[in-house]
């Protein structure tokens, strides 16, 4: 009885220890499809955009994701309603991050 006592703490505790932590990730808004090429420069090049805004929401329409591309990679939002308003800026995406599909779960989105 004791052993499947001490085997169920530990097993919950594994379980909380699991949970990720909320926490802050700086970087930029910007359309899956820009961020496989690291920038918007050929996209802009290519589609006589303006400037990162315009691209990305550009692309968006045409299909591509919001991410959020920080340090050469791109993490995948969950919410693809509040990045719009930050789309092209540089922000800080308060979330989890689920690496085993390399998604944020957003929580708040703010300029950085």
């Amino acid at each position: 009885m004791r052993k499947s006592a001490l085997f169920g703490a530990l097993l919950a505790m594994g379980a909380l220890g699991s949970l990720a932590q909320a926490k802050d990730f700086t970087g930029e808004i910007m359309d899956s499809s820009c961020a496989k090429m690291g920038s918007h420069a050929q996209m802009e090049k290519e589609h006589g955009m303006a400037d990162a805004k315009a691209c990305t929401q550009g692309c968006v329409k045409n299909g591509a994701k919001y991410v959020l591309f920080m340090n050469g990679k791109a993490y995948e939002l969950d919410d693809q309603t509040k990045p719009g308003d930050f789309a092209g800026q540089k922000v800080k995406v308060s979330g989890k991050l689920d690496s085993k599909t390399n998604t944020i779960h957003v929580n708040n989105i703010a300029g950085a």
